[in-house]
């Protein structure tokens, strides 16, 4: 009977209940207009909140520049000037289409320097907004 608990927490349990967090990477996006930091939130297409352009890695592009394409595709940031290096890092539980959670953890890349366009891919779907830093932090 031991092998049977041993074999199912090994081969089910075990594997759920410690399976390694998914990777997505989101880009920081700031201006700087009269001395003062602004940061470019959009929303989230489920819910509305405001957020960070954020998304899955794209094969071929490192981190900075995964993040910057989603930039562009949620926020319209055409141009920008990214961080080699993560800024930080967090946490949190994204639901799948299933209805399923999964445990992931987001890398921040800061992206300076930014220019915008009216057209992008999601512009029908999001809205973007520039907060200032600390407006942007409490969100």
């Amino acid at each position: 009977m031991s092998n049977f608990f041993t074999r199912a927490w090994e081969g089910m349990i075990k594997p759920i209940l410690f399976r390694p967090k998914r990777v997505q990477v989101a880009a920081l996006c700031y201006r700087t207009t009269t001395g003062k930091k602004e940061v470019l939130m959009i929303t989230s297409r489920g819910t509305g909140r405001w957020i960070l352009p954020k998304g899955w890695p794209i094969k071929g592009k490192d981190g900075g520049e995964s993040a910057l394409q989603e930039a562009w595709e949620e926020a319209g940031v055409q141009n920008g000037r990214v961080q080699a290096a993560p800024i930080g890092a967090f946490s949190y539980e994204k639901e799948l289409k299933t209805g399923l959670p999964i445990p992931v953890q987001t890398f921040v890349y800061s992206v300076g320097d930014v220019e915008l366009s009216d057209t992008y891919p999601e512009a029908h779907q999001r809205q973007r907004k520039w907060f200032a830093t600390q407006e942007a932090a409490n969100l």
